[in-house]
């Protein structure tokens, strides 16, 4: 069993004091993986393999909520991406463009939101899809991956022979934050013998060093924030 120190992610509800969001675009080369610098409390930094206009109508599309879901938390809320069609398919272009020449025949995506970006990648790169999912949601048996949280562990699981052996795999989550959950989703893929190539998320909070848990395994990540 993998055991690990996170956080959940930060959750929003709408509201009229939520500060504006203006991104910075920052120009960085990026092979497999790709880190960014800096950021100011409420407003995003922009990070991709180059700097793409896209990514800043993808930054500026996404919401950010204090003091939800308690105080001093700065929320980064992606409904409002989901509203903007235009940011939308950037966001699912960018990783594509990223990521349909690598052989990837798996994306797996973590629960809730690595279900909405993931399956149009998965279409996109001739991939399957694979959920992976909260205790007792999949009806056939489960292999699990437990992990734990502030208070308490949590699991995630997904279904036996849905990933093989020979699989290269991708894991999509809407945000990296402590790092907990990806780190059990890329320990629960490689158990059966497959190879997670990368993680991909749409945004990152670097003060919560969510990078450190997965080590060497590389993240991508589209925008930065603060926590």
């Amino acid at each position: 069993m993998l055991f690990l120190h996170c956080q959940q992610p930060r959750v929003p509800s709408p509201s009229a004091s939520a500060p504006p969001f203006r991104p910075r675009v920052v120009s960085v080369a990026a092979p497999l993986s790709v880190r960014v610098t800096g950021g100011r409390r409420g407003r995003a930094v922009v990070a991709m393999a180059s700097a793409d206009a896209r990514l800043a109508g993808i930054a500026s599309s996404i919401r950010v909520i204090p003091d939800f879901p308690k105080p001093g938390i700065m929320f980064q809320d992606i409904t409002t991406l989901l509203l903007d069609p235009k940011a939308f398919r950037d966001t699912i272009d960018l990783f594509v463009e990223r990521y349909k020449d690598q052989g990837i025949t798996v994306v797996a995506g973590v629960e809730a939101r690595g279900f909405i970006f993931g399956p149009p990648i998965a279409l996109a790169i001739g991939a399957k899809f694979v959920p992976l999912r909260k205790p007792k949601k999949l009806p056939g048996e489960v292999i699990s991956e437990e992990y734990s949280l502030e208070y308490g562990t949590d699991k995630i699981e997904m279904h036996v022979g849905a990933v093989q052996a020979n699989d290269l795999a991708l894991v999509v989550d809407d945000l990296i934050a402590t790092g907990g959950t990806l780190c059990a989703a890329v320990k629960l893929i490689e158990r059966v013998g497959a190879k997670v190539v990368e993680c991909a998320c749409v945004i990152e909070l670097p003060e919560l060093k969510g990078r450190d848990k997965l080590g060497d395994k590389p993240v991508f990540v589209l925008v930065e924030a603060d926590a």
